[in-house]
């Protein structure tokens, strides 16, 4: 079992200890996991939890009255492989009603249509690019990686094909979130 990024609620129940070390600028905690493989999970700093909030909170308003899916946050595990098994943490996913009728308490088994992953100075494009890979391998239909230090948001539509917009321009949703826009100057508006 490799667990990336995060720790789920049913991994933490299974086996709760964790142990926290200074890991350069940022904190740390490792997590034995019975005999597994031991990763470590890095925290963000706040303006990752700024933008995390800001995308979720124009989802959320998008999705209030249409019912279309889900907006979930906090590093949601997503299954990417199975056995050895392996679960992303992602930042911000948007999955459809159809995908997922309720919510089950657990790392989702089935693709969200749009995930969203906020670019750490820790982050190293490499590991990205495997984490946009696994995305799209199970099905998910939209990656937007979001670049804070340089006020720009990538839309993949596949794991090399993206378009780069820029602060002054507009993400628009697309497929099931059809008619969503976000000004990027809104998303980064807080920021230095």
């Amino acid at each position: 079992l490799q667990v990336h990024e995060c720790l789920l609620g049913s991994l933490l129940s299974q086996q709760p200890q964790l142990y926290r070390r200074t890991h350069g600028f940022s904190n740390s905690l490792y997590a034995p996991f019975l005999g597994h493989n031991l990763s470590y999970i890095d925290y963000t700093g706040d303006e990752h939890g700024i933008i995390e909030s800001e995308i979720a909170r124009y989802l959320g308003n998008f999705n209030v009255t249409r019912k279309l899916g889900w907006v979930l946050t906090g590093e949601v595990g997503v299954y990417t492989r199975y056995e050895p098994d392996t679960v992303r943490g992602v930042d911000v996913i948007f999955i459809s009603r159809k995908r997922l009728a309720a919510p089950s308490g657990k790392a989702l088994q089935v693709a969200p249509e749009l995930v969203v992953e906020i670019v750490s100075p820790t982050d190293r494009w490499s590991e990205l690019r495997s984490k946009i890979a696994e995305y799209f391998a199970i099905g998910v239909e939209r990656v937007w990686i979001v670049e804070p230090g340089k006020k720009q948001l990538l839309v993949y539509r596949t794991p090399t094909e993206f378009i780069q917009l820029a602060e002054q321009e507009t993400v628009h949703g697309e497929g099931i979130l059809e008619g969503f826009a976000l000004p990027l100057h809104e998303l980064f508006a807080e920021l230095p």
